[in-house]
């Protein structure tokens, strides 16, 4: 994932006439944090935790990227994806670098306190380099607004302040912003409307497969659902649903539990591999990375791939779908959503006043479509594929930062 992320930041940086000197900077985060956290569990032992944040470049401002759970948290995960957030903010044209966190755990096998005291304790472990105006964490992989409440309350605690501005993705009580939970959903519908504009598609009955049925995948298939769209398959981590006349998404909303998981219900399901060939109209993974790979590239059967996970499509795999005339909109710009109204909650903490929803959605589908177009456009008049444009566009006002700076 890393190497990967490295190769199309150098070819971005080369692409846009910057020399070596800003490409070796650029290719790294200039801190990463590993962290040991002593945890009692519920059972009287105690469990030591390794935890990690990431901090890409902060010559455009603060820091910003989520904290993720998971027992395959990795250092080389964390930098990759902290470049991402950079790319993700650059073309959202917000005042950040990239930032991301995570640790090494199964919450799935935690009690609810053990949650809560892993969650402070990691708090008190980075909260030397954290803080609103220095890195602002979020929710990821397995997290939610109960833990960020969490983390905030202890980082208020260090800080003997109230801190809502410290983390996003907090519940509403506690600052956060409406529209926040469904807001990553949000922006890829957004961006699914872009593309099928572009590709000439009514959205009106257009048929939607999504891989991954967690919090982006089960609201962005509601979504789609209302707006009059057929999804047509769904999966989980087990197994995938598929009706060519399109699925129930109201009943399987209500029967996945809290990790997304829906299939074990049914006994009449498909692989997910058979999920991605499927005939379509759009296909959105939204599960987890390289899952579009140079082995199945050329079964893909859908006019236009909207990426709402982290890495879905492999650098040979994007190639292989754009020669074959496949619209990819690629994750650092479709699930751009989720830290553009965390950065909204952001800016409402630090001014203490709160938006309607309603303006947060305008809000968003303003930026997102700027975002769009600026990519595209460089897509078209640079003849580079949409993973490469949108680098483009996203590593261009972090550069220039560094450059005014004087760092490079």
């Amino acid at each position: 994932m890393l190497e990967s992320t490295q190769l199309v930041i150098e070819e971005a940086l080369q692409k846009l006439g910057y020399g070596e000197d800003m490409i070796a900077f650029l290719k790294e985060p200039i801190r990463l944090l590993t962290v040991r956290i002593p945890i009692r569990m519920d059972d009287g032992n105690t469990r030591v935790f390794i935890g990690y944040r990431s901090q890409h470049n902060d010559a455009v401002g603060p820091t910003k990227g989520g904290v993720r759970f998971h027992p395959d948290v990795n250092e080389m995960e964390v930098k990759a994806l902290s470049i991402w957030m950079s790319i993700k903010c650059g073309i959202a044209n917000l005042p950040y670098g990239g930032g991301k966190g995570g640790i090494i755990c199964d919450p799935r096998k935690m009690s609810f306190r053990e949650l809560e005291r892993l969650s402070r304790g990691y708090v008190r472990a980075i909260s030397q380099i954290v803080g609103p105006s220095k890195d602002i964490p979020a929710p990821d992989v397995m997290t939610n607004s109960q833990i960020m409440a969490w983390m905030m309350d202890e980082y208020s605690r260090i800080r003997e302040f109230d801190s809502p501005g410290f983390i996003t993705g907090k519940p509403l009580v506690l600052g956060g912003s409406l529209g926040r939970e469904s807001a990553t959903a949000r922006g890829v519908a957004i961006m699914i409307d872009e593309a099928l504009s572009k590709k000439g598609i009514p959205l009106q009955d257009a048929r939607v497969v999504i891989q991954g049925f967690g919090n982006a995948g089960s609201y962005l298939a509601k979504f789609m659902h209302e707006a009059g769209a057929k999804v047509i398959g769904i999966s989980d981590v087990n197994a995938a649903l598929y009706n060519e006349k399109g699925l129930d998404i109201e009943d399987l909303m209500e029967r996945r539990d809290s990790f997304g998981t829906v299939t074990n219900l049914f006994k009449d399901t498909i692989t997910n591999e058979e999920l991605l060939s499927l005939d379509c109209d759009i296909l959105v993974p939204a599960a987890i990375e390289n899952q579009i790979t140079a082995d199945n590239a050329d079964k893909i059967r859908a006019k236009i791939i909207v990426e709402a996970a982290n890495g879905p499509t492999t650098l040979e795999a994007t190639r292989i779908v754009t020669e074959r005339g496949i619209l990819l909109v690629p994750d650092v710009l479709a699930s751009a959503g989720g830290v553009i109204v965390s950065y909204f909650e952001w800016v409402q903490n630090n001014q203490g006043y709160y938006w309607s929803e309603a303006e947060v959605d305008t809000k968003l589908r303003e930026m997102m479509v700027h975002g769009f177009n600026q990519v595209y456009e460089l897509h078209q008049t640079r003849h580079v594929n949409m993973r490469l444009a949108a680098y483009m566009v996203g590593v261009r006002k972090m550069a220039e930062a560094v450059r005014f700076r004087g760092w490079v």
